[in-house]
Parts: C-alpha cells; structure tokens; sequence
C-alpha cells in the first residue's frame, strides 16, 4: 500500500486554481443533493426524529463511510476561483490520522481543553457563548459580549460583528473593515477583563 502524501496549504492553493471549473450554484444544488441522495441510499441512513445523536455502532459507520465518500466524490468548493477542490480518500484519512486529539483554548485560568467526544462521554462539552457573528451597535457591543463572559456556563466566546466603525460602514476590502476588525478583537477582550475572565477562548 502507497502511503498517501502529505497535503499542504500549497497542494491547495494549487487544486483551487486548477480544479473543475464549475458553476457555484451547481454544486449547491445539484452536486450536493444528488451525491448526498444517492449515498444516502447506498449505506441505508435514515433519521430517528426521536434521537437526536445515534448510537448504533452500524448507523454510526454508515454514516462515517458516507461523509468521507462524500467528500472524496464533491470535493470543496472555491468561490475566489469558481472551481472544486478534490480530495484522495487515501489523503482524507492520513488527515485524520494525524489530527490532533485536543487542543487546549484560551490561557491561564480560563483556558479549556478542547478534546474530541463519543456520544457516550462522561466529560462535559466546551460551551461556547456569544452573539456569533451576528451585527451588533456600537453602543452595546462591549455590554452584549459581557454579558457572555460573565456567565460561569460559557467557556470561550464566538464575538459578533461592528454594525458600524465610528458611525462609517465596514464595508469589505477598505480600510473601516480592518479597523472594525480589530475593534471587535480589542472590545472583547476588554469584556472578558471586565467580567473576570481574562484569557477565554475567542
């Protein structure tokens, strides 16, 4: 057996400028759909309503199995470039083989560690808290991830976005958008200070 090579950010770049040009909405939805149908079928998944995470070993398989043909067969799509970017099963799996198992999030006291979960786990789940990209004033940006913060449950922060930069749109590719950018970055950190959880995630 030929072990598969290491994929790098350059293969990437690469198949991104390269792949099968294809139309966006085509892959959404034809590409997609139908590959998602079709393998659906082939390894007999079908959805209990009244489990919300399955734990039989074959359904669990299945749908492992499926992902990965799944992502093999559609591959990703690049809309800078409008073309897909495939994936050799062989490649796919030597990137899960090496993923790390965990990764610790945040520093200091309130730092997680982020670690993967079976269904059957007794550890609690990294609960991660925040107004996730959605817009938010000026006027209570530092207030609304606060209040996030301030709350013992939440163990890292997923910020919204400055609906305006000292009242100008931060419309991409200008300067506002970068200094929006980093205003969001500054005024959640100083919402973490302000409720004593200097070092969260975010």
């Amino acid at each position: 057996m030929t072990l598969a090579k290491r994929v790098t950010v350059f293969d990437i770049y690469d198949r991104a400028k390269t792949g099968e040009k294809m139309e966006e909405s085509v892959w959404d939805y034809q590409v997609i759909p139908q590959t998602a149908s079709k393998l659906k079928k082939k390894y007999n998944i079908k959805m209990d309503k009244s489990t919300i995470i399955p734990t039989d070993q074959e359904l669990i398989d299945n749908l492992f199995q499926a992902g990965l043909e799944m992502l093999v067969t559609c591959g990703v799509y690049c809309i800078d470039t409008g073309r897909v970017i495939k994936y050799t099963k062989e490649e796919v799996l030597d990137a899960i083989s090496h993923a790390p198992s965990s990764v610790i999030y945040g520093e200091g006291n309130n730092a997680v560690n982020l670690a993967c979960r079976s269904y059957d786990d007794k550890r609690p789940p990294i609960i991660q808290g925040g107004p996730t990209g959605a817009p938010c004033s000026e006027e209570h940006f530092l207030n609304i991830h606060q209040s996030y913060a301030q709350e013992p449950l939440v163990d890292t922060i997923v910020d919204g976005v400055l609906q305006t930069i000292q009242g100008h749109d931060p419309q991409p590719g200008t300067p506002w958008e970068i200094a929006a950018v980093k205003s969001e970055a500054i005024m959640v950190r100083a919402a973490q200070d302000r409720a004593g959880r200097s070092g969260m995630g975010l």
